[in-house]
């Protein structure tokens, strides 16, 4: 039996759940990159001479019209066209008719269309992103050549372990942020390469030039196989992966401020601008910003995650699942990783160290206990193993005794006659000097230690790789930026019909 069918679209429900949604995501987030997308499409299928210079011309100045007339912004979805794509169409079609208008769409879909511009969306917001990250390693670097020499205590398993110097810490942090970029700008280079000209799955009949058209919108060059412009989702998951792990590791990072922070601990200190009261205790400084800082940073990875598992067991063809509203969902982990990185960026070059409360805390728990192993293996030829017994029971005895572990050296000479069956050759300022926590610093000139001389090897590589990473970035937005004129350029000159 045949079915009767007088409905008409759209449903008011779907209209108002999914439609409207993605027509607001789309006169948000992607009508300039169609407007681009529109003018190079005409200049390009002007130039290979698919369609005339004068319907060019004719196209181009509608094209401007609606440009200048149409205010975007105050839009409101009525369910007249099925999409934004659509309602251009329409208004070209009412101010020239409908076949030129539809010369426009020569050769083109909306399949290769939307990952053109999701990934020219994509691709602003990753180079903010990236520009971010390294204002936040610059301030990283600064911050860690001032505090090269600061002494911090260094923790492992939540406990006091050794000395270091609180610049070693930030060269550290910074290593890995880079190596997060590198990442990040990695994921960003498969942005770079333009699915226009695919049309709906394979190409087209006409005689287009996919290489004149990446240029035109600032691509490096197509992407080769057509399938794959409309099918491959690895330039979202891919990004969003990258992303995710420089907000991961950040975290990390964010963890060891608060406990820094923690009164009991006390090392780091954080300036009032930074710093909210209690509202009933009086006595309390609150690092609150750290605390924002740990969960934007949490709040990142988790949008990171939902962009890329929505990609999970999705079929390899052009579908929704990897378009429109989730690509508008996932911009709030470039909008939350923002916020992280800016406040990281002011909040670690204000802080200091306390250099009252480190000392404390290493005197409290020998943090320098193995350099005085180091020390008996080389002054007194014993054995590391036998050396690291003398300074363990040196260790026991001075903390049972609440003294810090310079003024030990009688519990240290008893703890070498009882290992060694003789008195050290050790004198007491030789004793304080190898256990001073200045000296065990000094002392790490290995590659990569803390001590001054590797730190500014390290120091001047890293400025060295973060500046490499910021040319090419700048070399990203200088491509962008001369496409842009090109292509206006080209377009202004189609309206003269020459």
């Amino acid at each position: 039996m045949a079915i009767t069918d007088t409905s008409t679209f759209p449903d008011p429900v779907y209209r108002d759940t999914v439609l409207a949604p993605l027509f607001d995501g789309a006169k948000t987030h992607f009508a300039g990159h169609v407007r681009a997308i529109n003018r190079a499409h005409l200049v390009m299928l002007t130039e290979t001479a698919i369609i005339a210079p004068g319907t060019a011309a004719t196209i181009a100045g509608a094209l401007r019209d609606i440009d200048a007339e149409i205010d975007i912004p105050a839009l409101t979805y009525t369910g007249a066209y099925e999409d934004y794509f659509f309602l251009v169409e329409a208004e070209l079609r009412a101010r020239i008719g409908a076949d030129t208008a539809g010369a426009l769409h020569t050769a083109r879909s909306r399949n290769d269309m939307d990952h053109t511009v999701f990934k020219m969306a994509l691709r602003d917001r990753t180079d903010t992103a990236l520009t971010q990250a390294l204002d936040l390693a610059d301030a990283l670097i600064a911050t860690a050549v001032a505090e090269r020499d600061t002494l911090i205590v260094a923790y492992t398993h939540g406990q006091p372990a050794q000395p270091t110097t609180y610049g070693h810490y930030l060269a550290a942090v910074l290593e890995v942020l880079l190596r997060d970029i590198t990442r990040l700008s990695e994921a960003r280079a498969a942005l770079d390469h333009c699915p226009m000209g695919a049309a709906a799955i394979t190409t087209s009949g006409f005689a287009v030039d996919r290489h004149r058209m990446a240029g035109l919108l600032g691509f490096t060059a197509p992407l080769r196989n057509s399938y794959g412009c409309i099918a491959a989702v690895d330039y979202v998951t891919g990004l969003y992966s990258a992303l995710k792990l420089m907000f991961l590791h950040l975290g990390r990072v964010v963890q060891d401020l608060q406990f820094w922070t923690a009164f009991e601990v006390g090392q780091l200190y954080v300036p009032n601008a930074l710093v909210q009261v209690s509202s009933i205790m009086p006595q309390k400084r609150n690092p609150v910003p750290i605390e924002h800082l740990r969960h934007l940073a949490s709040a990142t990875v988790g949008r990171c995650d939902m962009v890329v598992n929505t990609m999970h067991n999705t079929p390899f063809t052009d579908m929704n699942d990897s378009e429109g509203e989730v690509q508008v969902a996932g911009y709030a982990a470039f909008d939350s990783g923002a916020r992280v990185l800016a406040l990281l960026a002011a909040l670690i070059p204000a802080t200091r160290v306390r250099a009252d409360r480190v000392a404390a805390n290493m005197d409290a728990a020998c943090v320098t206990i193995t350099e005085l192993a180091d020390t008996l293996v080389r002054v007194e030829g014993l054995s590391f193993r036998q050396a690291h017994e003398v300074a363990a029971h040196t260790a026991r005895a001075v903390i049972a005794d609440g003294q810090p572990l310079g003024a030990g050296f009688t519990a240290f000479a008893r703890a070498f006659t009882d290992q060694t069956g003789h008195a050290p050759a050790l004198t007491q300022d030789a004793f304080a000097h190898a256990v001073s926590a200045r000296h065990f610093v000094n002392s790490r000139t290995r590659f990569g230690g803390p001590a001054p001389a590797p730190m500014d090897d390290a120091l001047s590589a890293l400025r060295v790789d973060a500046h490499a990473l910021r040319s090419a970035q700048t070399q990203r937005r200088t491509r962008i930026d001369a496409a842009t004129t090109a292509r206006d350029t080209a377009f202004d000159h189609l309206m003269t019909g020459a």
